[in-house]
């Protein structure tokens, strides 16, 4: 056990806080791990659970919300294996860490384990084996954890075969079993430092409001665990068994539906070293993260102490359920082009550029996509996976589930500003947002690169009349192939203009070709938008996944200027 980590052995004992993020939310890349490092008062960064060999996990939702602060997942241990991710965490290593890290590790058998702990041991401060998780594949997660002579066994063989291991040893338990106490004892006397409890709990199975339709996609029939408020409760009993069974010296970190800073003393009277907080960040907006941390802390060794709490991270969470689908019937399926299909909805949505909402379709699947037109509600849709194929199957009448909007609204551009929208692709379902985020059509100059196979059989580009009657200037380049043809033009359209705001949408490389052709005109840098639609699991900031430097796009909004990208995430634009 490394010197970093015995800081926090006993803290339960001296009524100390310290706060760990928890396995699979937020901390989930190494962008996230850094933010995490620098910008909050955790103590701890937990990884996502990390595996020997890539693991697509399970078809979206994977992510869903059953009221204030409560939710279901079934991830599936989604990840992009060890010999992709070891890279990213010996660099951040090696650039410094001021936290303490906690890598959480899953596998089937005690011989990938130990592959796993001798691969990260040199970088972490503890390794967190995932005994635990309530919808993993059969072999994995609380299909050795529920078993004590299972899990027992299986520290037996990773101590047995790496004793020299520096890192500490913490074993995540589920709260699915009726003898979590002893279980915990027989692991510590196997040879464990410590126990992180609970994973979440159940699987429960999650419905449409109303209906018996399943909403997470998985091979247990719409199951996934709990996590949230709702848990807490069961969490408190598991963490006072285990440190009863387990005595005083061992490590645990407690978690399960911690949201404040009463949550966080409980725990901590309750036996746990550090507490964990997890799903609540789904219920504060990631600009409030730092500080909903420092309060918590603050708040929470103010409780310990005897003394009031203002309650200020209290007044952070949201009671809204930001994940409510809504059902709308197909209006019209519209296939533009092979690759290209409008769909249209009925009902309407407010969405300002920036903004996004979720398509679900049960049974299919769900992904993110920008609003093309608000009333009737309008989506573009290329075609590129599974989901989006599907897509191309529907039906007039057919019902189409929408939640949202996530992201953040632009705000417009002054006054004295010529627009210059560049668009590429399927980006154009940007550009309706656009235009109306400006009252002058006269200021607007938009243009438009298309493939051959991105007309339509009109002989028209997509959302053409719309944009034409919405912009002063409107210009379509076919690539005739030549991929991008239309950034030829760009330098005629910016140069001369006294002051110029520019957005460009559509994929990431033509965005940063455009980009450095605006700088180059001399464009400020502060003035040039790009739309990056990162993928998302969530919408809400629970998975991770649409991290953009230390920002997430469902939560700053998908619209970042190149002066941000540059200084935070340049490797966007190479």
């Amino acid at each position: 056990m490394t010197d970093r980590i015995r800081k926090v052995l006993r803290a339960h004992k001296d009524a100390r806080v310290f706060l760990s993020t928890v396995s699979g939310v937020a901390s989930t890349k190494k962008e996230m791990i850094s933010y995490f490092d620098r910008m909050t008062d955790v103590d701890i960064i937990t990884t996502k659970s990390f595996q020997v060999l890539p693991n697509p996990g399970n078809r979206e939702p994977v992510i869903c919300q059953t009221g204030a602060g409560n939710f279901g997942n079934s991830v599936g241990l989604r990840n992009p294996g060890l010999e992709a991710v070891l890279p990213e965490i010996a660099e951040l290593r090696k650039k410094g860490l001021c936290k303490l890290l906690n890598v959480s590790l899953s596998a089937s058998s005690p011989q990938d384990f130990i592959t796993l702990i001798r691969a990260f041991d040199s970088y972490a401060d503890s390794v967190e084996l995932n005994f635990s998780c309530p919808h993993a594949a059969a072999g994995f997660g609380a299909s050795i954890g529920s078993d004590i002579t299972t899990a027992t066994e299986y520290v037996r063989q990773i101590r047995a075969a790496f004793p020299e291991q520096q890192s500490a040893l913490i074993i995540k338990l589920t709260p699915n079993v009726d003898n979590i106490g002893q279980i915990a004892r027989s692991l510590i006397e196997a040879g464990a430092d410590g126990i992180a409890a609970i994973n979440t709990a159940g699987p429960l199975r999650y419905t449409l409001e109303g209906t018996d339709i399943p909403i997470l996609n998985n091979s247990l029939g719409g199951k996934g665990g709990a996590s949230g408020r709702w848990v807490f409760s069961r969490a408190i009993e598991c963490i006072k068994e285990i440190r009863q069974a387990v005595g005083d010296e061992a490590f645990i970190l407690g978690m399960g539906g911690v949201c404040t800073a009463e949550n966080v003393r409980d725990m901590i009277a309750a036996g746990a070293d550090a507490v964990g907080l997890g799903s609540v960040f789904g219920t504060v907006r990631q600009q409030d993260w730092p500080l909903f941390i420092s309060s918590v802390k603050e708040e929470a060794e103010a409780l310990l102490e005897g003394r009031g709490a203002d309650r200020k991270a209290e007044s952070l969470l949201s009671e809204e359920n930001r994940m409510e689908y809504r059902a709308h019937k197909v209006l019209s399926v519209l296939q533009h082009s092979p690759e290209m299909l409008i769909l249209t909805l009925d009902g309407s949505l407010d969405c300002r550029s920036g903004e996004f909402a979720f398509l679900f379709v049960p049974g299919i699947g769900e992904k993110p996509f920008s609003v093309a037109h608000n009333s009737p509600l309008t989506f573009l849709i290329r075609k590129r996976g599974y989901f989006t194929s599907q897509m191309f199957s529907l039906k007039e009448g057919n019902t189409v589930y929408v939640r949202g909007l996530y992201g953040k609204s632009i705000q417009p551009p002054p006054a004295d500003c010529d627009v210059l929208v560049i668009a590429g692709g399927s980006g154009v379902a940007v550009v309706p947002s656009l235009c109306r985020l400006i009252d002058d059509p006269s200021r607007i100059d938009i243009l438009v690169g298309t493939s051959a196979s991105a007309q339509g059989c009109d002989g028209k580009a997509l959302f053409e009349d719309y944009l034409k009657e919405h912009s002063s200037s409107y210009t379509v380049i076919p690539d005739d192939g030549k991929p991008g043809r239309v950034l030829d033009s760009i330098a005629e359209h910016a140069e001369g203009k006294k002051k110029l705001r520019a957005y460009l949408v559509g994929p990431e490389k033509f965005m940063a070709a455009a980009a450095g052709i605006l700088a180059r005109c001399g464009v400020e840098d502060c003035d040039i938008y790009l739309s990056l639609e990162r993928s998302t699991l969530c919408g809400i900031g629970l998975c991770g996944e649409c991290v953009c430097g230390d920002r997430l796009t469902c939560q700053w909004g998908t619209f970042q200027s190149y002066e941000y990208i540059l200084s935070a995430a340049p490797q966007l634009l190479e």
